[in-house]
């Protein structure tokens, strides 16, 4: 047995197979009665009863192409047998109420309203008139079987409506879920992009300047070559384990938890002294200033303004025309203000030369709008690459003093200072 699930997937698979089996069942009905001999109710057939019969399985046959041509034939059928056999049609009867249902399940509202209100009409006159009276059941009942498959075709109608505007609607949600899973993914890529880019691309060039060093220094002066080394294999560890981190965190699903966490905290302002001085290690003399007040920092802006130097230092170590770099960080009442000078070889044309490939500069800008910050770069005319990267900040306590120092540690000079320093 077929059950209701099947059935109309079946229906719906082949929407002339189902009109094909009602009007053959229509059709076959108004035939009957010409094998018996009578109708139901003793009313002898003619060959008029034929006619409808083969009427009824025509027009039924195309009730979903045209369905408001249909209606309009099946009700003047029946207007016509009444006429000409002085009693009313069944089957075109039953064709005309089986068109008011799909009129109403597919044409607009207004239209089917007419149309349904004009059958029913029509019907009645058409019955009273055979009947000779006005008030017979049989006129009631066209108004009442008339209004029936109207409703059951709005009905239907509505549901369709329904079940069309769910699946568009779970086809939206799952196209939305879709494009936001990849721009969680693309985000992802440059967020880890940007990572192994400040951990490898500080450490390495490190490496290679402390290696030429090494290098240089391993026949003449031995001593000095081992303490290039040495940075050499701290550079190297510290790339391990900045990378071992990283991959922990890309190997976990989301969802599992493990006893063991990284515990190595992330690169912030804190670990600036250590950033700096290797930095000197590797022979960039980098002259430090702070202004403002000091204060723990929300970890992203943290995180950011260390990438920040972590990168801009690093270019201006391989890329700069003098081992030297100006560094300003300052602690204003609503931003941390990160500032980078350096001298660059200035090429034929007027962009600099030999600024990289541009990853950096790209890396830092994108951590820069991530956080709700800005950031500027470029070189002026004297031969200087600028720079100024700002960063939201939560609001500040009081100030306090300016320090400017070298990497040595030797403070040059302490001023007070009061507002945003310049």
């Amino acid at each position: 047995m077929i059950g209701p699930a099947p059935l109309r997937r079946m229906t719906g698979a082949h929407p002339r197979l189902l009109d094909a089996a009602l009007a053959t069942l229509v059709g076959g009905v108004g035939m009957l009665p010409l094998l018996v001999g009578r109708w139901p109710d003793g009313v002898r057939p003619s060959g008029a009863d034929a006619i409808a019969a083969v009427a009824a399985f025509l027009l039924l046959l195309a009730r979903r192409r045209a369905p408001l041509p249909v209606l309009a034939l099946a009700v003047l059928g029946e207007v016509a047998f009444t006429v000409l056999a002085s009693y009313p049609s069944r089957v075109l009867k039953v064709a005309a109420l089986i068109a008011v249902y799909t009129v109403a399940r597919t044409v607009r509202r207004r239209i089917a309203l007419i149309a349904t209100a004009s059958t029913a009409l029509t019907l009645y006159a058409v019955i009273t008139w055979a009947m000779d009276s006005a008030s017979s059941p049989e006129g009631g009942a066209a108004f009442a079987w008339t209004g029936m498959f109207a409703a059951v075709g709005v009905t239907v109608r509505t549901w369709h409506d329904y079940v069309a505007a769910m699946e568009e609607r779970a086809l939206r949600a799952e196209a939305s879920k879709e494009e936001e899973a990849r721009r969680r993914v693309a985000e992802e890529r440059l967020r880890i992009a940007r990572e192994l880019h400040d951990v490898i691309a500080h450490n390495i060039a490190l490496i290679t300047l402390q290696s030429g060093v090494a290098g240089h220094l391993l026949r003449s002066r031995p001593d000095q070559a081992e303490v290039a080394l040495g940075h050499i294999r701290d550079a190297g560890r510290t790339v391990l384990d900045e990378l071992g981190s990283l991959l922990y965190v890309l190997r976990q699903s989301g969802d599992e938890t493990d006893d063991v966490q990284p515990t190595e905290p992330l690169p912030g302002l804190s670990r600036l002294g250590g950033l700096l001085e290797s930095l000197t290690a590797a022979g960039l003399s980098v002259r430090h200033r702070q202004a403002g007040h000091p204060r723990p920092l929300p970890t992203a802006i943290d995180l950011t303004a260390y990438r920040v130097i972590q990168e801009g230092l690093t270019n201006a170590h391989k890329h700069g025309a003098t081992a030297e770099a100006d560094l300003r960080v300052d602690y204003e009442s609503d931003e941390l203000r990160i500032r980078i000078a350096n001298r660059i070889h200035i090429g034929p044309s007027p962009s600099p030369a030999g600024i990289g490939t541009g990853h950096g500069l790209t890396g830092m800008r994108e951590r820069a709008h991530a956080v709700g910050g800005t950031y500027q770069a470029g070189a002026d005319a004297d031969g200087r690459f600028h720079l100024d990267v700002r960063l939201p900040l939560p609001e500040a306590g009081p100030p306090t003093d300016t320090r400017t120092s070298d990497r040595s540690g030797t403070v040059l000079r302490s001023t007070a200072t009061q507002g945003r320093q310049g």
